[in-house]
């Protein structure tokens, strides 16, 4: 058992500190910027909250963040009351934002002048992979430190991968969002194509998913974008943000991403349809609008 904090309780956030006090049996300490939601998790999992996150992260082994971008992880580490600035010598942060690679080894900086470490730690598989205990964790870091923190991680995870040095895991997790986004529109104009041919669709994705054009998001949305519902995972805001920062690496390091940039402009269009909370498969709404 080790002792834990787990900073920002959202959609990721909430199952994830459960999985690390229930299946892992770690005790653990909450902060969330909206005490009410902490409070929530403390009386559905036991544990205790902190009203501050350096008031969460003194003394423990190991602190967890889950927030929404930069900004909120810098808040929450080196910002008043951050979590850096109570951490003990030795300890480990992992920050599991889907954040810039940059802000990482900058964080990463901090901590080593704090004397511990820092991984950073993107999830990928969407609120029902952190219920459901079976995130795909990308790590950057050091070797030692990732070594230590595997086992806990292991609580909400399926797969847990060391990338590379700090930033690798943020890096992968672009790499990630980037594969995503042009799945979905080419499973989207695919629906789209076949409405239009008077096809039925649950045919055709029963017979076409065992094939070369089977993924994950064939397997798991199309039912429910054939539905027209768009309820069922992450939200286009995030995912425009997410794009964000892709598209801000690839100005950095010279790639070239003519696909990614065109589906984040058809995410835009869709924010401007009202759909800025449905979730990625709403590509196909713009389509049938």
């Amino acid at each position: 058992m080790a002792s834990v904090a787990f900073l920002g309780l959202g959609v990721m956030g909430f199952p994830m500190a459960g999985h690390l006090k229930n299946k892992g049996g770690h005790d653990v300490t909450v902060y969330n910027r909206t005490t009410a939601t902490a409070e929530k998790w403390v009386a559905q999992h036991g544990g205790a909250l902190a009203d501050t996150p350096a008031k969460a992260a003194e003394g423990k082994d190991f602190v967890f963040s889950c927030v929404g971008n930069d900004d909120d992880l810098r808040s929450v580490t080196i910002g008043e009351n951050g979590a850096f600035a109570a951490m003990k010598k030795g300890a480990i942060y992992i920050d599991n934002t889907t954040a810039s690679a940059a802000v990482a080894r900058e964080l990463a900086d901090a901590a080593k002048q704090g004397g511990f470490s820092f991984l950073d730690a993107p999830v990928s598989g969407g609120q029902a992979g952190a219920e459901n205990g079976v995130l795909t964790v990308m790590v950057g870091g050091e070797q030692s430190a990732f070594d230590k923190a595997r086992p806990v991680v292991d609580a909400f995870a399926r797969m847990v991968g060391l990338m590379g040095p700090v930033g690798a895991g943020q890096l992968t997790k672009m790499i990630n969002q980037i594969c995503i986004a042009g799945l979905v529109q080419g499973l989207s104009e695919g629906i789209h194509f076949g409405k239009k041919a008077g096809l039925d669709i649950e045919k055709v994705v029963e017979v076409i998913s065992k094939g070369a054009a089977g993924s994950w998001q064939m397997e798991n949305r199309h039912k429910t974008m054939n539905a027209g519902k768009y309820d069922h995972g992450f939200a286009i805001d995030w995912m425009r943000k997410d794009l964000g920062i892709c598209l801000d690496e690839a100005n950095r390091n010279g790639a070239s991403l003519p696909v990614t940039a065109l589906v984040d402009q058809f995410y835009k269009d869709v924010q401007a349809m009202g759909g800025r909370r449905w979730d990625t498969s709403a590509l196909l709404a713009r389509l049938e609008r």
